[in-house]
C-alpha cells in the first residue's frame, strides 16, 4: 500500500494486550472486543502487538491473525498501527505482513538481545524503515538508545513520522526535541506513561501510551485534558486517587508493565483473562485485590459508562 498521511497519530494511543486463554492461546476474540472497547472510548489510534501486546512471546503466525483482527475492527475508524522488532529476521516479515493487511505503520522495537554501537542500530532501523512504504516510529527503550546524530540521519528517511521514548533522559529529549523540532511527532512511551506526562509536554511531546485506557480510559481522558487546560487541581486530584496507587502495584514486579493490564480488563469485565506468556508472571493475588479496589473507588469517584464487576 501507498501511505499518503505522513504523519503519526496524536493524543491518547491505544495498545490492546494480547488475551490469551487458559492454555495460553491467543483470544481473537477477546482481542477484537479491547480494540472495539479502545475506539468505542474514543483513544486516537491503535498500536496492535506491541510491547503490552506481548510481541516478544507471539509467533509470526499469531502476529497475522492478530493484525487481521486489528484491520477488521478499525478499519475507518482510527489509524492502525503494528509492533516489529527483535530478530531483524522477523521484524522484516512482520513489517511485510503489516503492509500486506493495511496496517498505517509500525512501532519499531528494539533489536533481540544485541547490544549495538550506533552504525548498527542505524542499520537495523533503516532496514526495517525501507523494508516498506508504511509510517515508522522509532522506540527509544532497553538496547536501542539513539544518539542526536543517528536520529538526525534516520529522519532523512520520509517514511520515519515518529519517536516514541520509554527510557526518560530528559536530557537528551530536551536535545532532540529543540534540534529536530516537529520533523517528528514525540510520544510519550514510559511505563504508565500518565506519570510522567506532566513533564513530556512541555517538550512538545503530545501524544502518549496509555496501558489504564485499557480498562479505565475515562480516567485518561479527563487526565490528559485537564493537563491540556493547565487543571492542575484536577490533575492532582487523579494522581493522587487512581493514578499513584495504580502506579506503586505496577512497581512492585518487573513484567507487570503487561500483566497488570489484563487483570484491570479482568476487574472492569471485559473478556480477557490474567493469563500471559513466559517470562512474564500473571499479577499476584494480592495485588489484583489491590487494583481491584483502585479501580471500584475511580468509578465511584469519577462514573463513566459503565460500572466494573463487583
Amino acid at each position: 500500500m501507498s501511505v499518503k498521511n505522513r504523519k503519526a497519530p496524536k493524543g491518547i494511543l491505544g495498545f490492546p494486550v494480547a488475551p490469551m486463554d487458559e492454555e495460553g492461546k491467543l483470544d481473537l476474540d477477546a482481542l477484537g472486543r479491547n480494540i472495539e472497547f479502545l475506539v468505542e472510548e474514543g483513544l486516537s489510534s491503535v498500536f496492535v502487538a506491541c510491547g503490552a501486546g506481548e510481541l516478544h512471546a507471539i509467533s509470526n503466525e499469531e502476529y497475522r491473525s492478530m493484525v487481521q483482527v486489528a484491520v477488521e475492527k478499525t478499519k475507518g475508524k482510527v489509524p492502525l498501527y503494528t509492533g516489529v522488532g527483535g530478530n531483524i529476521s522477523h521484524a522484516l516479515e512482520q513489517a511485510k505482513i503489516s503492509e500486506e493487511l493495511g496496517a498505517e505503520g509500525f512501532l519499531i522495537l528494539p533489536p533481540y538481545l544485541i547490544n549495538p554501537s550506533q552504525d548498527g542500530l542505524y542499520n537495523y532501523l533503516r532496514k526495517i524503515i525501507n523494508a516498506t512504504d508504511l509510517n515508522a516510529i522509532v522506540y527509544q527503550r532497553d538496547n536501542c538508545i539513539l544518539e542526536l546524530e543517528t536520529l538526525q540521519k534516520l529522519c532523512e528517511i520520509p517514511q520515519l513520522v515518529g519517536f516514541k521514548d520509554g527510557v526518560g533522559n530528559m536530557e537528551l529529549n530536551v536535545e532532540f526535541t529543540h534540534l529536530i523540532g516537529d520533523r517528528l511527532a514525540w510520544i510519550n512511551g514510559m511505563p504508565l506513561a500518565e506519570i510522567t506526562m506532566e513533564a513530556y509536554v512541555n517538550l512538545g511531546f503530545t501524544s502518549y501510551s496509555s496501558a489504564i485506557s485499557n480498562y479505565i480510559p475515562h480516567i485518561s481522558a479527563r487526565y490528559y485534558d485537564a493537563l491540556l487546560k493547565g487543571d492542575k487541581e484536577v490533575v492532582n486530584e487523579l494522581y493522587e486517587n487512581v493514578i499513584l496507587p495504580i502506579h506503586r502495584i505496577r512497581k512492585q514486579k518487573n513484567g507487570y508493565a503487561v500483566s497488570l493490564i489484563k487483570a484491570g480488563m479482568n476487574i472492569v469485565g471485559l473478556p480477557v483473562s490474567t493469563n500471559v506468556r513466559p517470562p512474564v508472571a500473571p499479577v499476584e493475588k494480592e495485588h489484583y485485590e489491590q487494583l481491584k479496589v483502585i479501580i471500584q473507588k475511580a468509578f465511584e469517584k469519577y462514573p463513566a459508562h459503565a460500572e466494573p464487576v463487583k
